[in-house]
């Protein structure tokens, strides 16, 4: 095989993978009713992913997710009743400020928007740092938003990236609708995995 028909193969067989990977996010999502799907799916994709990053590419891939889609069904789910309930508030917010506009409410709304990008920053570490890092729940959120404020860049970047991310969707629907899941979890997944070695290597460098 010659070094073209090499690269062009390595990229399609990726592409396969992002493919497979989000038909298996949409399908197990809709296996739990959605509602119950969505976040243990979503997990179990990042996971997939950070083994992926870490050299484990030729893993059985339906397997695995089954696998990791079962052990994290509750906790997940747990995540995930409370990222509903905060963007429920932020939500009901919204629709508030757009009813009540005012000079007043323009100013209170500053650190409200402030506020909402704060915790979308959160969203997108807390998916990685899930699967990362071996805590509790909680010790995950903390870990989440911590290494959110002290990554500035990496979230920057992480802003960027799935900004565009969003209009190429946006440009091209049928991207979205074979690999965007996937697409989006490596993303954010790769990103925030480097956050997290930059802040171990750091750690080691003051322990020694």
């Amino acid at each position: 095989m010659n070094p073209a028909g090499g690269v062009l193969y390595r990229i399609l067989e990726w592409i396969t993978r992002f493919a497979y990977l989000h038909i298996l996010w949409f399908l197990f999502t809709c296996l739990g009713g959605i509602i119950l799907g969505l976040f243990p799916a979503t997990i179990t994709s990042f996971g997939i992913i950070r083994k992926w990053l870490q050299g484990n590419s030729d893993l059985p891939l339906f397997q695995t997710f089954w696998t990791f889609y079962k052990k994290e069904f509750l906790k997940s789910n747990l995540l995930g009743l409370f990222i509903v309930v905060v963007s429920g508030v932020i939500v009901f917010n919204l629709i508030f400020l757009q009813l009540n506009i005012s000079e007043m409410l323009q100013l209170s709304s500053i650190p409200f928007l402030v506020g909402l990008v704060v915790f979308l920053l959160f969203v997108f570490y807390i998916f990685p740092a899930y699967v990362h890092f071996d805590v509790s729940l909680w010790q995950n959120m903390k870990n989440a938003f911590l290494i959110m404020l002290i990554s500035p860049f990496h979230s920057l970047m992480m802003i960027i990236c799935l900004g565009s991310l969003y209009f190429v969707y946006d440009a091209v629907p049928a991207l979205a609708f074979i690999c965007g899941s996937s697409t989006y979890a490596f993303i954010s997944m790769w990103l925030a995995n480097d956050a997290f070695q930059r802040i171990a290597k750091k750690q080691k460098t003051v322990q020694s």
